[in-house]
């Protein structure tokens, strides 16, 4: 397996100068914006000198990451590999998953597996494989503190600066300028109000690396007993947890809680499937208000607080063989909620509830694992006075055209794009895989018809 070095922040910076403008300058480097760094590296690569455009990516992390928490050795992934970086917008790239593999020399392998959904872990590796390529684009460890509108004389919004921290001086701010920013953040974990994190309390954005640590400290001083672990939640990051868990602490009683009476299989047949198609995101964002609210009614269950048939099958398979053998190390504790949490330093007492009659039981654990999604991270934070020029919708969400382009409030050239955060105007997809290659294939064309024309 390939497997990508560290950020490469402190050998090739992007160019801060005070005379250097972007055409656009991204921020986060996920997914998303690594699909539009690929789309626009191919747009440069072909077009003449004075078609092509300045481009450049700023992302906190030290190096390129992608939900590494959840790298389960083998989950799998949920979306077909033709769905990666660039196949959807551009079958011919040499940037998609199959010459990853060619380039791998698993080819031939991957196709005898009849498959058409990789390793999770694999997949990772083929997004840093692409990151690398594109790594003139980006810098790394560079936080974006704020984004400034600048106007011209007329008061017109001519460009954004954007302001982070210089990697190789972390006291020290940088500033760039670009005609348009292309925010893709990504999505922060969610957890029920009043929730608290701790080293016995997790999300499962970090199920990873604390269980590492745990093993790490076995047989120390600072061995952590696991008796009993909770997880909270009825999707497939929890179905997935709960598994991962069950393995992990062979000792340990694993509890998967939820309000539903069982875990819903996810709806991937051929026809639901077809939400997520490019054609859909035109049909659902030109469609009334009332009409995308019953899409996504029927279509939740695509995504949504559902699990893979053949997890849900293997967690049943578990429980009753353990039933079975006389040793019930697998709990579902349905219809139920988690209703407190005492931590009490070296135990947690965790009051679980069973809703049809209300009758509540405190259990001792040992962790407790939140399985209850990510949301979209807020503008305002990041975009400082910039996002005051956003146009909302019912006061909340803001107003994004199909191009992906945010509608300000004042006379603006520059151009505001959002990748994710944008499903009440672009549907179900705009946080999947499923459209980012053609995504950022329409974001880069949006650029291109309003770049400044040579005189």
């Amino acid at each position: 397996m390939w497997h990508a070095k560290g950020g490469d922040a402190a050998v090739n910076p992007l160019p801060s100068e005070p005379d250097t403008i972007y055409d656009i300058l991204g921020i986060g480097f996920g997914p998303s914006n690594l699909a539009l760094a690929i789309a626009i590296d191919e747009h440069n690569a072909s077009a003449p000198a004075e078609g092509r455009i300045r481009a450049g990516f700023l992302e906190q992390q030290q190096g390129f990451g992608w939900h590494r928490g959840m790298l389960i050795d083998d989950a799998t992934m949920q979306v077909s590999f033709l769905k990666d970086l660039v196949t959807m917008r551009n079958p011919t790239s040499d940037f998609s998953f199959l010459c990853y593999l060619r380039e791998q020399g698993r080819l031939v392998d991957f196709l005898n597996a009849k498959t058409l959904f990789p390793l999770r872990i694999e997949f990772h590796d083929y997004f840093a494989w692409a990151a690398a390529r594109v790594g003139h684009l980006v810098e790394y460890a560079a936080e974006v503190l704020a984004v400034e509108p600048v106007t011209d004389q007329d008061g017109t919004v001519r460009w954004f600066d954007v302001l982070s921290r210089d990697p190789a001086a972390p006291d020290r701010t940088l500033v760039r300028r670009a005609r348009n920013i292309c925010v893709a953040v990504g999505l922060e974990p969610h957890l029920p109000p009043g929730a608290v994190r701790s080293d016995r309390v997790w999300h499962t954005s970090e199920l990873l690396p604390r269980v590492a640590e745990l093993a790490a400290a076995a047989g120390s001083d600072r061995a952590v007993p696991v008796r009993r672990v909770f997880v909270l939640g009825a999707g497939q990051s929890a179905a997935e947890a709960v598994d991962y868990l069950h393995r992990s602490f062979p000792e340990a009683e694993v509890c998967g809680v939820f309000a539903k009476y069982g875990y819903t299989p996810a709806d991937d047949s051929p026809f639901a499937n077809r939400i997520f198609d490019p054609e859909a995101v035109d049909l659902y964002f030109h469609a009334p208000p009332a009409v995308k609210q019953s899409l996504d009614d029927y279509h939740r269950s695509t995504n949504y607080s559902v699990v893979d048939m053949e997890l849900i099958e293997s967690l049943y398979a578990t429980m009753y063989r353990e039933k079975v053998q006389g040793r019930e190390r697998l709990r579902m504790l349905n219809v139920s909620r988690i209703r407190e949490v005492d931590d009490r330093g070296g135990q947690l007492d965790v009051t679980v509830e069973f809703l049809p009659t209300g009758e509540r039981e405190v259990l001792g654990a040992d962790l407790l694992v939140y399985a209850t999604g990510y949301r979209p991270q807020e503008l305002g934070p990041l975009l400082g006075e910039a996002a005051k020029l956003c146009v909302h919708e019912d006061g909340e969400v803001v107003r994004v055209g199909r191009d992906h382009r945010v509608e300000l409030t004042t006379a603006a050239e520059a151009g505001l794009y959002l990748q994710g955060g944008t499903e009440h105007t672009h549907g179900l997809s705009s946080t999947l895989l499923s459209t980012t290659a053609v995504r950022a294939g329409e974001i880069l064309d949006s650029v291109l018809a309003r770049a400044p024309r040579p005189v």
